[in-house]
């Protein structure tokens, strides 16, 4: 069974890139792919144009950090930073050059002479960093090398490998399921489904030009709502949506490939919907679970036909459970995708390929 399916990819010099998806995806794949730990059994991989399909890992110029540290309990980090390079034959004095030249770059140099178990969690996986870094690999490969931090930690080690990439001036290829770390670190953001790329973008590209309803459904914190409907009216110019759930809005979209009748998903994200009092709007819902984060206030809302979806409200929102408001979509910022997925386009906008 094929596990990657038909991936042309190029990642150039100083990128990083991202490869982000659901659990099974092929993220995980790739990647060990690209650093020689799997076997590819059709098409070749590239790097400075020459090809390293079949050559050995340990000869292809990468340095790989996992998910789990995977450091030497019984050396120190001096020593875990600069083993590798011992074995490779590296002089003393270039191996201290090394090690304290890392060290310095992720604050370090007072731990060098503590053993792993004296360490957090996130002085831990920078030092697995750090052994990357003192070998001046042409590419650092991230195996989601966050997912065992908590949640402060985790942020914290986002900002900090962000600095490193600036740094470094380094190309890093990094995986993770968390779309949030995606959209804050990544130059470009693969989007993996299945085995197969969905699309590759900026962070921004994605949000706000998702291709099809899966990356519009998965980039994006809380996520966009998706509401069903048919096409009223279909023009070049312009499309007519009727919502399941009630309301009919005019799309500045080019419905030339829809007719009507057609069964079509109106996707909105929280930020782009305002509440409003019901009597103000034909879209009425009502208030289920409200969430206060002090700046912002997240609202859970159910339609009259069952349909759930998430808006985002002044931090002073004061809505009541079971109560009845109105929305108002902003339609410039609306998406709409066909029955196979595929978002509609603006009138003129070039195709958009996965």
């Amino acid at each position: 069974m094929d596990i990657i399916k038909g991936i042309d990819l190029d990642i150039r010099d100083h990128e990083f890139v991202v490869f982000v998806g659901p659990s099974g995806c092929g993220k995980s794949t790739l990647l060990r792919l690209i650093a020689g730990l799997e076997e590819v059994t059709s098409g070749s991989i590239h790097l400075d144009e020459r090809d390293i399909t079949d050559v050995a890992p340990a000869k292809r110029d990468l340095a790989m950090v996992f998910q789990t540290y995977a450091l030497y309990p019984h050396m120190t980090v001096r020593k875990n930073m600069s083993f590798a390079l011992e074995l490779a034959g590296v002089s003393r004095a270039e191996i201290d050059n090394k090690v304290n030249e890392a060290a310095k770059i992720l604050e370090l140099g007072h731990l060098l002479e503590r053993k792993p178990k004296a360490l957090s969690g996130g002085q831990r996986q920078r030092v697995a960093i750090g052994r990357s870094i003192v070998r001046h690999p042409k590419i650092f490969l991230f195996d989601e090398p966050l997912s065992n931090l908590d949640a402060a930690l985790r942020v914290q080690m986002r900002l900090e490998l962000a600095r490193l990439h600036h740094e470094l001036n380094a190309t890093m290829i990094y995986v993770t399921h968390d779309q949030v770390e995606a959209m804050t670190l990544a130059d470009k953001v693969v989007v993996l489904n299945g085995g197969r790329i969905e699309q590759v973008g900026s962070p921004l590209e994605l949000y706000h030009h998702p291709v099809n309803q899966f990356v519009a459904g998965f980039i994006g914190t809380p996520k966009m709502a998706f509401l069903k409907g048919k096409v009223a009216k279909a023009e070049h110019a312009g499309v007519s949506v009727a919502l399941d759930c009630g309301p009919e809005y005019q799309l500045a979209l080019d419905g030339s490939g829809l007719k009507a009748g057609d069964a079509v998903t109106l996707g909105v994200r929280p930020e782009h919907i305002q509440v409003v009092a019901a009597d103000a709007s034909p879209f009425r819902v009502t208030l289920d679970v409200t969430e206060h984060l002090g700046a912002d206030t997240y609202c859970y809302v159910k339609a009259d036909n069952g349909e759930t979806l998430t808006v985002r409200a002044g931090g002073d929102f004061a809505g009541r459970f079971g109560e009845q408001v109105g929305l108002a979509p902003e339609l410039a910022h609306c998406h709409l995708f066909d029955k196979e997925g595929r978002a509609v386009p603006k009138p003129g906008a070039p195709a958009q390929a996965a």
